[in-house]
């Protein structure tokens, strides 16, 4: 976790009373608005943040050597890992997401991560036969648990919680903001996001819909409060080798980038875990199937931009504000 934050370094409020504590965490950019007229609660609510996600991160990033995530891939194919309650946690959560996504959101794709390693694909394709034993080494259902300790069966296999370790950070951060006291807060990892309260000129945060077919660019603002917001699209990070586009993405089914011709899509639902997998799923699976996978869960609305255009369920648009 690239960031270090003392309680007595200044966070000071704007015009509104709104601090904005930034800072790099997840591999990503993050920012945390919140509304709090002490001084000295807000940097004890600041540093807190920063400490539970530091502690976070070491635990359960596959790209830190000593992660508990690390040895368990480590130990592959040979002996059981202990866990703690912590992880059974969110074991239990990869259980239920695995299951409503129709094995969509599948903590077990780090081989296929490695066959498809950004940094080298540009310039050279993986050949079929990588990608067809690197989907062999995946599955959820193969992983093996006992109370307080996992195995993963075969040499090879590996666990990445980024599917949603960064989600549930949010809805984490969040209840440590109304337990501090904190009504209006807006937590942002990586635009992974949930609002409470709201920003001092509204009831609600805006949060910019980004244009999948002009990157940088909104094309609409959503106003939220008490709920969470989360997309996915592949207009950021893609590539083209000989005249086909691939997509960050990977479909679980085939091991290969997403090529249905989705862009992005943006969801709103009670917990940014819930947003997070299903924005994620609704992109894997298409528009028909997608939208048809969310309309099966409470609470969920997803706006969808694809090739042929612009869909999405029928109660997004009690979301959408003018863009600021």
């Amino acid at each position: 976790m690239q960031v270090s934050f003392q309680v007595d370094e200044p966070l000071p409020a704007d015009a509104r009373g709104i601090r904005n504590l930034e800072f790099k965490a997840l591999g990503t950019k993050c920012s945390v608005k919140f509304r709090e007229e002490d001084e000295r609660n807000a940097l004890v609510f600041a540093a807190d943040v920063l400490n539970w996600l530091g502690k976070f991160e070491a635990k359960f990033s596959r790209f830190q050597p000593n992660s508990l995530i690390s040895k368990i891939n480590e130990a592959a194919g040979n002996e059981w890992v202990e866990i703690d309650a912590e992880t059974e946690h969110l074991f239990k959560l990869a259980d239920h997401l695995y299951q409503c996504t129709n094995g969509i959101l599948d903590p077990t794709l780090l081989p296929l991560l490695r066959v498809w390693d950004w940094k080298k694909v540009h310039k050279k394709l993986p050949e079929f036969s990588e990608v067809k034993s690197a989907l062999a080494l995946t599955g959820w259902k193969k992983v093996e648990r006992r109370l307080g300790a996992v195995r993963l069966p075969e040499v090879g296999m590996g666990l990445d919680l980024g599917g949603f370790g960064k989600e549930y950070a949010v809805d984490y951060i969040a209840q440590m903001a109304k337990k501090a006291g904190i009504q209006d807060v807006l937590v942002d990892l990586g635009r992974d996001i949930f609002a409470l309260g709201g920003n001092g000129a509204y009831p609600f945060w805006h949060v910019g819909i980004e244009d999948g077919n002009h990157p940088g660019t909104c094309w609409g603002g959503l106003g939220v409060t008490g709920c969470a917001v989360s997309s996915s699209g592949d207009y950021a990070r893609y590539f083209s080798h000989n005249g086909t586009r691939y997509g960050h993405i990977l479909d679980p089914r085939t091991g290969w980038p997403v090529k249905n011709g989705m862009r992005a899509v943006t969801v709103v639902a009670g917990s940014c875990l819930e947003a997070g997998i299903y924005s994620t799923a609704v992109f894997v699976l298409g528009n028909q199937e997608g939208l048809h996978l969310a309309s099966l869960a409470r609470g969920v609305e997803v706006w969808t931009q694809s090739e042929s255009g612009i869909d999405g369920t029928r109660g997004f648009g009690r979301f959408l504000v003018k863009a600021i």
